[in-house]
């Protein structure tokens, strides 16, 4: 059973999906059907056989959001090959390590990101560059335009993959300097489809909305596959510039019903006047979700008393340990904002101590989750995958509580980790760039807050000498690291503050300069 499984006629038992009717959609732009999807996948696929990829092989996803993200990964996961789904917004030097890692022999590319491949492009593995032309970018001369993947529309030969088989795999940010790749089976994409639809009673109406870029568990497994399972529409923003007038815009044209906004789009929409709010028709939906960071109580209430008939709800999860572990309804999300809900269908929540003991109700604890959704393993990190997977159930590094009614709430980040509009930034890696630049001596990287954001990063530097300069520290990291990961603030202090035994007090950083950032509640 593959994950091919969006693109057939009949999804689920005694239903009869129409081929004509909308299948995915880039914002108000070009829509394909259910049908077209099917052909666009089965030629794709073939192509890829065509061109000497068999099961197991990698192939490289490093595209913008566009239909044809969709095609090209069902395709690569249709014929056992494994999808590398890679963040555009990373450097040449953090695409290399994923490239090579994963051991990509085909990758497929926007042309214009051909200028973040070229430093690095004759050390990859890759022996297929393969380029999705644009208006702006041509083709470059050492790859072969995307034309060559418009193969056979027929179904392609060969058995479909057993649930077992690796489908996808997705580079996270390391705790220890260096990103991990959470590998995905076709059972993992298959049941999260259907724990999804469970929840939400997606069926053949469904019109699912993501806003994040497709490289992310939130823009294409997060309600758009379950959506496409059920025999419904999918759609996806153009990557870039995002408004939230685009985002409203895309609703009233497309009837969306569910709609995933991170918190920095819920303040957005929050503040819009009632004038700008009136002049879109948001009638067609039912439910927002957003992730990553609590959201504030002022936003959920304004929106509550502008748009009565939406759920608001919050969700908790991650990409190797299901991606929406957890998700409140409308009314917990007002009651009890701090609360992440309760566990979705088939998944358990369970709060243990450093020994992995359960801890009282109330009491805080790591956050364990197990459901069919949890991923097997790391690719080729044996020992983060011991650390980390245990007995099916995952330690994610968050720590949280589970209230007397059983509602999940986030306390803090086990491991440090900085969230900055909906990405995920682990200080080790910063810490690991830094330490490279020859005026630092020692650095703590750590968030302060943010207006928009949530949270920035933040560099706190003991410099190596005089010639020390915050500009060049900051110009230093763009040339290594995405720009999200980039310190935005850059300070410098005589000495880091540490415990007798040597251990860094992140949490003194933390308090003395928090006021670095402006909070969110403080601006609005």
């Amino acid at each position: 059973m593959d994950i091919g499984f969006i693109t057939r006629r009949s999804q689920w038992p005694c239903r009869r999906i129409g081929g004509h009717r909308p299948a995915v959609s880039f914002e108000d732009r070009e829509t394909w059907t259910h049908d077209q999807l099917r052909e666009r996948v089965n030629a794709r696929a073939n192509a890829l056989i065509g061109r000497g990829v068999r099961s197991g092989d990698r192939v490289g996803i490093l595209l913008y959001n566009a239909l044809e993200y969709w095609a090209l990964y069902l395709a690569v996961t249709r014929i056992g090959a494994i999808a590398v789904r890679l963040n555009f917004r990373l450097t040449a030097e953090e695409l290399e390590f994923a490239i090579t890692d994963s051991g990509c022999g085909t990758l497929c590319f926007h042309a214009s990101l051909a200028e973040t491949l070229a430093p690095v492009r004759q050390g990859l593995p890759v022996s297929d560059f393969i380029a999705l032309e644009q208006e702006d970018a041509p083709v470059p001369h050492w790859a072969a335009s995307w034309s060559v993947l418009d193969g056979d529309t027929g179904n392609p030969p060969g058995p479909r993959p057993a649930q077992t088989y690796p489908a996808m795999l997705m580079y996270t940010s390391g705790t220890t300097g260096r990103p991990k790749g959470a590998l995905w089976s076709h059972s993992n994409a298959l049941w999260f489809a259907a724990i999804q639809a469970l929840q939400w009673g997606f069926d053949q109406d469904t019109v699912a909305m993501t806003t994040g870029p497709m490289y992310h568990v939130g823009a294409v497994e997060d309600l758009t596959s379950s959506a496409l399972a059920a025999g419904g529409h999918a759609v996806v923003l153009r990557s870039g510039g995002f408004s939230i007038y685009r985002v409203l815009a895309t609703v009233e044209r497309q009837t969306v019903t569910d709609l995933f906004l991170f918190p920095f789009m819920i303040y957005e929409l929050a503040q819009l006047n009632v004038e700008e709010a009136e002049k879109y028709d948001l009638s067609s939906l039912k439910r927002i979700l957003s992730g990553g960071d609590p959201l504030l109580p002022w936003a959920t209430q304004v929106l509550q008393r502008r748009y009565p008939w939406i759920e608001i709800s919050q969700v908790y999860g991650l990409t190797e340990g299901t991606p929406i572990a957890a998700c409140s309804t409308g009314e917990e999300t007002l009651s009890c904002p701090d609360s992440v809900g309760r566990p979705m269908p088939f998944t358990e929540i369970s709060l243990r101590d450093d020994e992995g003991q359960q801890v009282a109700t109330g009491a805080e604890g790591e956050i364990w989750i197990r459901s069919p959704v949890v991923c097997e393993r790391y690719w080729q990190r044996p020992d983060a995958s011991a650390e980390t997977f245990v007995n099916g159930w995952c330690r994610t590094g968050d720590l949280g509580r589970l209230t007397e009614d059983g509602l999940l709430c986030i306390s803090g980040r086990k491991k440090d980790m900085i969230r900055t509009g909906g990405e995920n930034v682990y200080p080790a890696e910063v810490e690991d760039v830094l330490m490279r630049h020859p005026d630092v001596r020692e650095v703590a990287v750590i968030a302060v807050p943010d207006a928009r954001f949530i949270e920035s990063v933040c560099a706190v530097v003991v410099p190596g000498n005089d010639a020390a300069i915050a500009k060049d520290i900051i110009d230093h990291c763009r040339k290594h690291l995405a720009g999200f990961k980039c310190p935005k603030h850059v300070v410098f202090a005589d000495e880091l503050p540490r415990t007798p035994s040597g251990k860094l007090m992140k949490y003194r950083l933390r308090d003395d300069y928090h006021h670095l950032g402006t909070a969110p509640d403080t601006l609005f």
